[in-house]
């Protein structure tokens, strides 16, 4: 497999590269009359933890010649990021946003990393399905190359959501 493999995948990754955050923006616009037995962001924020951690076990994994394992760690970083994606914004349908309270630097410190942590996450998607398909397609030096520029986005990504949950909680 190679690249005429992955050429068929190209217009779904990129209708999903497009598709997936302007439905995020249009949903966050539909708000859901519905009391959720949940406090949804310390949820969504582990499972952020967990992907990060999947992130790094799965490059151990790879430099440890686990390719199996390597390979079961990135479906699942799909699965806990796109598990992600569905709980923030149903916790946005369902729940007025919370400003941030703080002053000063943090509240500097605060927006940078909410900022970056946006844009990135709509930088990613499709550097995260093209990296798979690269894999999946055994294309092992397309997949190798486009993964040192995903991982450290794709785990900055999961982090930095960690640390906007952790910034705004008191302000819930």
């Amino acid at each position: 497999m190679g690249t005429v493999d992955q050429k068929k995948y190209n217009k779904i990754i990129t209708v999903l590269s497009i598709v997936i955050p302007l439905v995020v923006a249009l949903l966050f616009g539909v708000k859901l009359n519905l009391e959720l037995p949940v406090f949804l962001p310390p949820i969504y924020a582990t499972i952020n933890a967990f992907t990060a951690i999947t992130l790094l076990v799965g490059v151990w994994a790879v430099k440890n010649g686990r390719l199996k394992l390597h390979e079961k760690l990135m479906k699942l970083a799909i699965g806990l990021s796109a598990l992600f994606l569905v709980l923030y914004v149903l916790y946005h349908m369902t729940s007025n946003s919370t400003s941030f309270g703080g002053e000063g630097i943090i509240k500097y410190l605060y927006y940078f990393i909410l900022i970056t942590h946006i844009i990135l996450s709509i930088v990613v998607i499709p550097l995260v399905l093209i990296t798979f398909v690269r894999g999946l397609t055994n294309d092992v030096v397309g997949h190798k190359k486009l993964a040192k520029i995903t991982f450290p986005i794709w785990l900055y990504v999961a982090v930095s959501g960690v640390l906007v949950y952790v910034l705004i909680a008191p302000y819930y």
